[in-house]
């Protein structure tokens, strides 16, 4: 695969012909999401080798990163919807050619839609961070239980 030779790869985390661009952290309210993907972004830095990028809704974790992580507050830029937030990405990924992960804090709060309205959203983000190869991380309060089928291939477990 093609994927192999990118720095962002981990063949020892995926496995040989395994390469998931997008994870999604899942749960309800309060289930310790933010804490996960905030380590996971603090944790990126030692394993990769290209720019690790922190987007969320306001400033409010922007001190729990380590310095080496852009930090990005969406809520400056008028993301308000699917598509403006896929193109807000784009425009990052188009700026910057070293970026190997992107991690997402509140998305449906950034995107301001139900989650059963992403599937679109999903399907065209998944051929980007492949085209690009750029990891993307999105943490989403969603229950398991009510969960659409398109999301549920990209969870992973807190």
């Amino acid at each position: 695969m093609a994927f192999f030779g990118y720095v962002g790869y981990n063949r020892e985390k995926y496995g040989k012909g395994c390469v998931p661009m997008i994870q999604v952290i899942h749960g309800k309210k309060g289930t310790g999401k933010t804490k996960k993907i905030l380590d996971m972004a603090n944790e990126a830095i030692g394993k990769h080798k290209g720019d690790i990028i922190f987007v969320d809704d306001d400033t409010r974790y922007m001190f729990d990163l380590r310095h080496e992580v852009r930090f990005v507050n969406a809520s400056e830029y008028g993301c308000s919807s699917p598509e403006m937030f896929l193109g807000f990405l784009c425009g990052m990924l188009s700026q910057n050619f070293d970026i190997t992960e992107i991690f997402v804090d509140a998305f449906l709060k950034l995107v301001k839609v139900p989650v059963e309205e992403t599937e679109s959203f999903f399907k065209r983000l998944d051929a980007v961070s492949r085209d690009h190869h750029v990891d993307i991380i999105i943490s989403c309060s969603v229950d398991d239980a009510v969960a659409p089928e398109f999301l549920k291939p990209y969870f992973i477990d807190i």
